[in-house]
């Protein structure tokens, strides 16, 4: 098969091209192939290579190990905020404690009394020593080591509460026997008239039991407590004229007779040496003086053992 194809040239004219039949079905193959040519090319441009593909793999990992590391970092200060907030809570009662220790110490200090500035619980302690460098790593304090020394020390301030505790309470023990103890003269100023036991009565000139001490004095001289407790009689008693009775524990009750005025009331805590009447002459008595006695479980005892008490 042989096909002329007219070719239109400057010089000559018309020239003709003779084509084989296989060069014919070449050209129309040629031609129907390049739409589909053209599709091929361009799904295979538009698919990316393969160090594209790589690429755009290690992209997406490293965001995704960015986004991690975010919320790694986000729980990090979330944890470092948590441990923060548990060690100001720790250091606030730890303060709160030495405080209370410091006022407690102060407190048995005075009860023990210790000279002003011998044991000042206000003053930081004098501390020092050669300083001896540590290595690195023993240099550089972690979380769980704070904790662990806040837990120490929180272990030994309770200790020592415990102990100035226990130390306080001995000493206001032995400050409060001190106070209730029975002991000395029922007044400031005056002299012993009369003892206990048997006496020639004032009045009748007879034999007779006395079952206390008289102190005499000045009319309206003070009269005091001979140690701490509850008033549990302050008025009138056939006798006794104005009488205050106190009771201090332990069985013990003092009485003090032939007030002129009588300065406390019934139920009132009054203190060893504390002024409770002006002396008098109330009663069956015949000149200002204090009627004094001391009576345990009841009964009267002599009170010249509890006068001459130190």
């Amino acid at each position: 098969m042989h096909i002329t194809v007219l070719k239109k040239s400057n010089r000559q004219g018309l020239r003709k091209l003779h084509l084989s039949g296989a060069q014919v079905i070449g050209i129309i193959c040629l031609v129907f192939s390049l739409p589909f040519a053209g599709i091929w090319l361009g799904y295979h441009w538009a698919q990316p290579s393969e160090n594209e593909t790589l690429a755009n793999q290690a992209i997406t990992d490293m965001r995704g190990t960015l986004i991690e590391q975010q919320q790694q970092l986000e729980q990090s200060k979330s944890d470092a905020q948590l441990q923060i907030n548990a060690l100001t809570a720790k250091v606030g009662l730890l303060q709160a404690e030495l405080n209370r220790i410091n006022a407690l110490g102060q407190r048995v200090a005075k009860l023990a009394k210790v000279k002003e500035g011998e044991f000042d619980f206000s003053e930081k302690p004098g501390i020092g020593g050669v300083l001896i460098p540590l290595d690195d790593e023993r240099k550089t304090y972690r979380a769980e080591d704070l904790f662990r020394g806040l837990d120490d020390f929180e272990a030994l301030i309770s200790d020592r509460a415990y102990q100035l505790d226990v130390l306080e309470s001995i000493l206001l023990d032995k400050e409060l026997s001190a106070e209730v103890r029975i002991s000395g003269r029922p007044i400031n100023k005056g002299w012993t008239s009369s003892f206990f036991g048997k006496r020639a009565d004032p009045f009748t000139g007879e034999p007779a039991w006395h079952e206390g001490m008289d102190f005499a004095g000045k009319q309206g001289a003070d009269v005091i407590s001979t140690g701490s407790g509850v008033v549990v009689w302050a008025s009138k008693r056939y006798g006794y004229g104005q009488m205050i009775e106190i009771n201090h524990g332990d069985g013990y009750t003092t009485r003090y007779a032939h007030c002129q005025e009588i300065l406390v009331n019934v139920g009132e805590v009054v203190d060893k040496g504390q002024v409770i009447a002006k002396m008098g002459s109330q009663g069956r008595s015949t000149g200002p003086h204090v009627h004094y006695e001391v009576l345990r479980n009841g009964k009267p005892v002599d009170p010249k053992r509890y006068v001459n008490r130190r």
